[in-house]
């Protein structure tokens, strides 16, 4: 499991995090949640890479799938979101601004870019949104 990100003060995501592919892991901790929705991370698109030689990405999208999703409370506050490795290392990290979401099942936003992560060393996420 991911490692804990907490600050004072802060929101965390929601009542839980997922993940969309099979073959990268997520975590989350649970403090004060700016929505008690369930909110999914995916991680695409991956890019093909040579150097590597194997798959990057640089950026994820954070999606609610309830129903009538609630994002009010998180509109316009801060994101961090941090690639753990197998050791809950930190890999690379994004910071951001949620933007203003509507109220459809589906809605989503994707994270500002990081530098290119090999999809093979992710095996963790963790999200922080905060105020």
């Amino acid at each position: 499991m991911a490692g804990v990100l907490a600050f004072s003060g802060v929101y965390a995501l929601a009542a839980g995090l997922s993940v969309s592919s099979n073959t990268l892991g997520a975590g989350v901790s649970v403090v004060t949640s700016c929505t008690a929705d369930t909110l999914t991370v995916s991680y695409s698109p991956l890019t093909y890479t040579a150097a590597l030689p194997g798959y990057t990405l640089t950026a994820v999208t954070i999606t609610d799938n309830t129903a009538a999703p609630n994002w009010a409370k998180c509109d316009g506050l801060a994101y961090r979101v941090t690639l753990e490795g197998a050791t809950n290392n930190q890999l690379v990290e994004t910071t951001g601004t949620v933007p203003t979401l509507g109220a459809a099942k589906g809605s989503s936003f994707t994270t500002t870019a990081f530098a290119p992560e090999s999809a093979a060393l992710v095996t963790g996420v963790a999200v922080v949104i905060g105020g």
